[in-house]
């Protein structure tokens, strides 16, 4: 499978994701229950609008690379 990253805080209420769970191929916030695409980061459902920021992934062999800014 492809790995994605994206900002692990909710655009919505800055509530930590890390605390939310998963469902499908959503990650979905703790507080509101917002959804995000783990592909994209775009908001799926509301409360958030504003899409997760998302990092670029390098994958180098067992090691994987987040480049943040």
């Amino acid at each position: 499978g492809k790995i994605y990253a994206h900002d692990g805080t909710c655009t919505h209420e800055e509530a930590d994701l890390s605390n939310g769970f998963i469902i499908g191929d959503r990650v979905v916030c703790p507080l509101h229950l917002s959804q995000f695409d783990l592909k994209t980061g775009e908001a799926v459902t509301s409360p958030a609008v504003e899409p997760l920021k998302n990092y670029k992934v390098k994958i180098e062999g067992p090691d994987v690379y987040v480049e943040v800014d």
